[in-house]
């Protein structure tokens, strides 16, 4: 991997809180237009890793860098302008909203607009024809006009990717985007995910393991807050130092 291939790079990321080192000098690379995903144990520092990543918390010491550019000091709302967006910080789900007016809020955000509020409701019609692209492309179309409290679990999800993609992202961080799914909703998600990653990068933290395999390109595994391993599943999940750890045997990791 040559270094215009990476669009995501730390070097010796460390995170301590009070003596615990919950992320111990990692080096992650995630490569242009691929999906990466972070996965391991309870406690191995993959959400403490996300926070650091997309700035929610500061390192203790070590370097981020996005584009080759250090933004290690950097804020949240100045890594958003560069184009890493997280899911959930800008998931502009509201329940009384339709599903429509949820995703034009989130592309209003991205005109810089949002804080217009004498403007008329109509002062937004031009954003429904982006809005109506980015339902079709979630798969949500015939939900347009339907109040959000109502939607299935999974729908939400869903809208909840389309508001990411509202913000126009060259880097989605998404947390645990499958937490808490039943099986049908599980690979209506993965398989939304998959589909929205062509021409996109996508960092995703997931414990389900079927989910990994089935679409990540490639996979770091976190224990105790260092990297255990690293590459394509097959090879990550048939590594005896992952089966240890997330086993405590030596089965093929498949769960």
């Amino acid at each position: 991997m040559n270094s215009h291939d990476v669009i995501l790079n730390t070097q010796e990321l460390t995170k301590s809180f009070k003596g615990f080192t919950a992320v111990d000098n990692v080096n992650l690379s995630v490569e242009r237009g691929s999906i990466h995903a972070l996965i391991g144990p309870n406690g191995a520092g993959k959400t403490t890793c996300f926070n650091l990543l997309t700035k929610f918390l500061s390192p203790s010491s070590g370097k981020i860098f996005f584009n080759g550019l250090d933004i290690t000091n950097e804020k949240p709302a100045q890594i958003a302008r560069r184009g890493v967006i997280r899911s959930f910080q800008i998931s502009a789900v509201f329940p009384h909203l339709t599903v429509l007016e949820n995703v034009r809020v989130a592309l209003q955000r991205g005109l810089g607009t949002e804080f217009h509020f004498w403007k008329p409701e109509s002062s937004l019609n031009v954003l429904n024809e982006r809005a109506e692209e980015l339902l079709v492309e979630v798969g949500l179309e015939k939900f347009t006009n339907e109040e959000t409290l109502n939607l299935a679990y999974g729908r939400k999800r869903a809208l909840e990717i389309a508001t990411t993609l509202a913000m126009e992202p060259e880097l989605m961080l998404l947390d645990e985007p499958t937490q808490g799914m039943g099986h049908e909703d599980v690979e209506r998600v993965t398989e939304l995910i998959d589909r929205v990653a062509k021409g996109r990068t996508i960092l995703m933290v997931e414990h389900n393991m079927n989910v990994i395999a089935s679409i990540a390109d490639r996979i770091t595994v976190l224990q105790r807050g260092s990297i255990l391993a690293e590459g394509p599943y097959k090879e990550v999940s048939n590594n005896p130092a992952v089966i240890e750890a997330y086993m405590g045997s030596h089965t093929e990791v498949t769960v």
